[in-house]
C-alpha cells in the first residue's frame, strides 16, 4: 500500500497527511477519517481515491475496506459538517461554551468529531469493535498536533491538493 503523493506540498501539509497516516495505522476498527474545514470542504481523508492514509490495523488495504457510503470519507466529511453545525448551535443555545468532542455510539459502529481549529473539525466513523476511548485518545493526540498547523493558507493548500488528485482520478 503506498501513501498519497506529498510531492510538491509543503512541510506543514506532509505532516498533517503523517499524523492522519499514524491515526488510522494505530486505531483498530477505524471505516473512515476526514478532516473537514469550518465551511464543510473535505481536507484531508483516509478514503484510497482521496489521500489515503495507508494501510490499516490489521494490515488491511483499501480494496478491504467497506466502500460507499459506510466507507466514504466524502460522505463522512458532510456527516461531520453536519454534526459539527447542530452541536455548536446547542451549544451557543445552552451557553456552554465551545464545543469540544462528540461521540455517538451505534447498533454498528460510532462517529467521532472533535474540533480541530477555528470551526476545522477531525471526523472518525469506527467498526463497532474499537475502543471508543482509544479513539478519542488518539483523535486528541491528532488535533494536538495539527490544531497550531491548520492555518487558513494550508487549508487552502491541502484544498486545492484533494481538488487537483480527484481531477487526476476521474481521467
Amino acid at each position: 500500500m503506498t501513501a498519497p503523493s506529498t510531492f510538491g506540498l509543503s512541510s506543514e501539509a506532509r505532516n498533517l497527511h503523517w499524523l492522519l497516516t499514524n491515526l488510522v495505522e494505530e486505531v483498530p476498527g477505524l471505516l473512515s477519517v476526514a478532516v473537514v474545514s469550518s465551511d464543510g470542504l473535505l481536507l484531508l481523508s483516509s478514503d484510497p481515491g482521496l489521500h489515503h492514509a495507508g494501510a490499516g490495523p490489521g494490515g488491511e488495504t483499501a480494496a478491504d475496506r467497506p466502500s460507499g457510503p459506510r466507507g466514504s470519507s466524502a460522505d463522512l466529511a458532510t456527516i461531520v459538517s453536519g454534526v459539527g453545525s447542530l452541536t455548536i448551535g446547542a451549544a451557543k443555545l445552552m451557553d456552554f461554551g465551545g464545543v469540544k468532542h462528540t461521540m455517538i455510539a451505534m447498533e454498528e459502529g460510532s462517529l467521532f468529531v472533535m474540533s480541530i481549529s477555528d470551526g476545522s473539525l477531525l471526523g472518525v466513523h469506527g467498526s463497532p469493535e474499537c475502543d471508543m476511548s482509544v479513539v478519542a485518545y488518539h483523535m486528541a493526540l491528532f488535533v494536538g498536533r495539527a490544531g497550531h498547523v491548520l492555518t487558513p493558507e494550508l487549508r487552502t493548500e491541502l484544498r486545492r491538493s484533494l481538488e487537483a488528485e480527484s481531477a487526476g482520478s476521474t481521467r
